[in-house]
Parts: structure tokens; C-alpha cells; sequence
């Protein structure tokens, strides 16, 4: 193992340490989705697709902060920011435990959203401080195992919390771990971000960044390839607790298969770790996204058919999710490449793309729910055939390449 920025941090701690931080949003999304019927109820909202803001308001607040965050650990460092915006998330998950009204909850998630954006622009820049090429989509992909273990688990722990607690009481917890997360990065966390690569905040500086950023053709491509993809991810979650409940009269199923679900795409961040330096970030990510396309035609094929039994249903979204595990850390790790220099700014831009745009791509197939799974099983045809025609322009027509990606023997540390 190279020597890295993370000095008195191991590998091993390190990478818990950036799943830890990815995994705060990850339970902020899943962890009340058993609860948005009890929410609901309790706040006197009757419209079974209104609640979904409830997922969105946090999505669009998580999304447009990104792009601030970006600046600051750029100019300040990585840990002070992140202190104080993790500091802000243990508030605002606190104020929604206690909120009174349904407006005032939304109001809370968006803050608790612009709060929690820090753990994604921090968690992305400090990998890439430190790891590059496919070494960097590796250390992704291992973060990602322990990060994706979250959404498998979140919903069960909310339904848990729910047995001998009132459903506020998930966000009560939700700031428990905020906290520890908090206390970890302070007393463990060294400054990734070196004296020399930090850039003052200054209108002049920050358009010539932005000017960079936006003329480099694969992250721009990329990013918003990947955004497709996470928009139709958001609309499996914006639309499942519906689906479980009023299509397939299962709500009890709902925790159980979430996970399975959640579980593939676990696993295919594992498979990605073992692969990625072998075989390349664009095999693996064009392949999966060919799989992608084809089990979301079928699924829509059967669903329109009026075939769809949730145990079909359960089958064909585990294998989308699996191909997703594939596509999305290597999308990512493909964007960021050429940037590593602003690695602060790129990550936040990403991340405002990609949350914003695939949280309101996500809230109009949830929307569109009408009493089936259609809309979701279209939105995920066109969502993978959109991100296929982004990535052949991008790529000037070429998928598979295996030579345009770093090898780890080319790899450096970034300090």
C-alpha cells in the first residue's frame, strides 16, 4: 500500500470511515420509508403521493448544497467543513423528530438535506486526495460494500424503531449516528487537502474552475450519464413503499424484499473491487449498463403484460440494482478522473448535478405512479437507454474501451 493523506488513519479505517460518512444520507433516505404511511396519518396528509416530498425535499436540499461545499473545503480543508456541516445534520434530524406539521417537516429535511451534502462532497474529495485511476474506483467500490449495506438494513431498523417507538424516534436516531460520525471525524481524521492545492474563494478563480469543470468532456458526460441512472433509482424509491402497499397487498414483504433488492447491489460493489483493476472501469460500467437496459425492457414488457407478481418484480429489480452497483461507482470514478487538481470543486458540482436533476427525474416517475408499477418499469427503459446514447457521444462511439483507463501501476498517491 502506497503512503497516502491519511496518515495515522489506516486503510482499513479509512475506507469504514468514507462508507460511514456516505451512509448518513443513505439512512436519511431509507431508514422512514416504513414510516411515510405513519407520518402521513399523523400530520393529516391524505394524498398517497405527497409524502413522497418527504423524500425529496432532503434530495433537493442534499443536491444544491453540494455546490457551495465544493468551494469551501477547497479554500478552508476537508475536516473543519465537514465538522460543522455534520454538526448542522445532528440538529436538523433532532428538529424533525419534533416537528408538528407537515410543512414544517419539509422544511426541516431540506435543511437536514443542505446539512448532510457535506458528507458527500467530503467523503468523494478525500478518496481522491489520496487514490486515483483504478485504484480510486477500488477504494469506492470497498466504501460502497459497507455504504450499500445501509439501504439493506435501514428500512428494517426503521420498522424496528417503530415496535417500541414512535416513528420519531428514527430521526432521533438518525442523529445519534450523526453524532458518532462527528466525534469519529474529529478525534481520527487528518486533513487530506494539502497547503499548496488550496484555492482562494475569489469570483475570478471560481469561474475559471466552473469553466474547466463544465469543458471537460468525460465528466460532463459522465456525471450526467450517472444521473440518469440515479434518477431512476429515485423513482424505485419514491415509488416502492406505494408499489408494496397498494399493488401487491404486501406490506410486510416491503422491509424483506427492499433488502434483497438493496443486497445486489452490495454485492456488485464487491464484484466491482475484485474486477475493476483487471479488467477496467469502462468494461465493467458499459456491460452493466447493456444488462441494465435489457432486464428493465423486460420488466416493463411483463408489467405491461399484466404478468407482474412482486416475487418477478422482486427478481427483475435485484438484477437492475445488481447491474447499477456496476455503473455507479465507475461512472463517478470516470468524471473525477481528469480533475483531481479541484477534486473539492468537481465533487460538489457531481454531486449537485447528479442529486438535484436524479432527485426530480426520481419525483416524476414517483408522481406518475397510477396504481401499477408501469410508470417505474418505463422510466427504468428510459432512464438506461438515455445514460447508453449519453456515453456513446461521450465516448465518440466507442464502448469497452479498456486502454483510456489508468492502471494501477500508472497510479500515484495525491497529496
Amino acid at each position: 500500500m502506497p503512503t497516502t493523506s491519511h496518515p495515522g488513519m489506516g486503510f482499513k479505517e479509512f475506507v469504514g470511515f468514507v462508507a460511514a460518512l456516505m451512509a448518513t444520507n443513505a439512512l436519511a433516505i431509507d431508514s422512514m420509508l416504513p414510516a411515510l404511511q405513519q407520518i402521513g396519518t399523523a400530520l393529516g396528509v391524505t394524498d398517497a403521493n405527497e409524502k413522497q416530498w418527504i423524500i425529496t425535499a432532503y434530495l433537493l436540499g442534499f443536491g444544491v448544497a453540494q455546490l457551495f461545499y465544493g468551494t469551501l473545503i477547497d479554500r478552508y480543508g476537508r475536516k473543519p467543513v465537514m465538522l460543522w456541516g455534520m454538526g448542522g445534520y445532528v440538529l436538523f434530524s433532532l428538529a424533525v423528530a419534533f416537528a408538528t406539521s407537515f410543512e414544517f417537516i419539509l422544511i426541516c429535511r431540506a435543511l437536514q438535506g443542505i446539512a448532510a451534502a457535506v458528507s458527500r462532497v467530503v467523503a468523494t474529495s478525500i478518496v481522491r486526495d489520496c487514490y486515483a485511476g483504478r485504484l480510486m474506483a477500488r477504494v469506492m467500490s470497498l466504501a460502497f460494500i459497507v455504504f450499500l449495506g445501509v439501504p439493506i438494513l435501514a428500512p428494517s431498523i426503521g420498522q424496528l424503531i417503530m415496535l417500541v417507538a414512535p416513528w420519531r424516534f428514527i430521526f432521533v436516531g438518525l442523529g445519534a449516528f450523526g453524532f458518532a460520525v462527528l466525534v469519529w471525524a474529529a478525534l481520527r481524521l487528518p486533513e487530506t487537502l494539502h497547503e499548496a492545492d488550496r484555492t482562494p474563494i475569489a469570483l475570478r478563480t471560481i469561474v475559471r474552475t466552473f469553466g474547466v469543470i463544465f469543458t471537460t468532456r468525460l465528466f460532463v458526460g459522465y456525471t450526467l450519464a450517472m444521473t440518469l441512472i440515479f434518477g431512476s433509482l429515485m423513482g424505485f424509491i419514491n415509488s416502492s413503499q406505494q408499489i408494496f402497499l397498494y399493488v401487491f397487498k404486501e406490506p410486510l414483504l416491503f422491509t424483506a424484499i427492499f433488502a434483497i433488492i438493496a443486497g445486489n447491489i452490495a454485492v456488485a460493489s464487491l464484484l466491482n473491487a475484485r474486477l475493476v483493476e483487471r479488467l477496467g472501469m469502462r468494461m465493467l460500467s458499459h456491460s452493466a449498463l447493456l444488462g441494465f437496459i435489457a432486464i428493465a425492457a423486460i420488466h416493463a414488457s411483463i408489467a405491461i403484460a399484466g404478468f407482474e407478481t412482486i416475487w418477478s418484480f422482486a427478481i427483475l429489480q435485484s438484477a437492475m440494482m445488481f447491474c447499477f452497483g456496476l455503473l455507479a461507482g465507475n461512472f463517478g470514478a470516470i468524471a473525477m478522473e481528469p480533475l483531481g487538481h479541484v477534486a473539492g470543486t468537481t465533487a460538489s458540482v457531481q454531486g449537485f448535478v447528479s442529486t438535484v436533476l436524479g432527485a426530480l427525474i426520481g419525483f416524476l416517475v414517483g408522481q406518475s405512479y397510477n396504481g401499477t408499477d408501469i410508470p417505474l418499469t418505463l422510466g427504468f427503459v428510459a432512464a438506461g437507454l438515455l445514460t447508453l446514447a449519453v456515453v456513446l457521444v461521450t465516448e465518440n462511439g466507442k464502448l469497452f474501451s479498456r486502454n483510456t483507463d489508468l492502471s494501477s501501476a500508472e497510479i500515484v498517491p495525491q497529496h
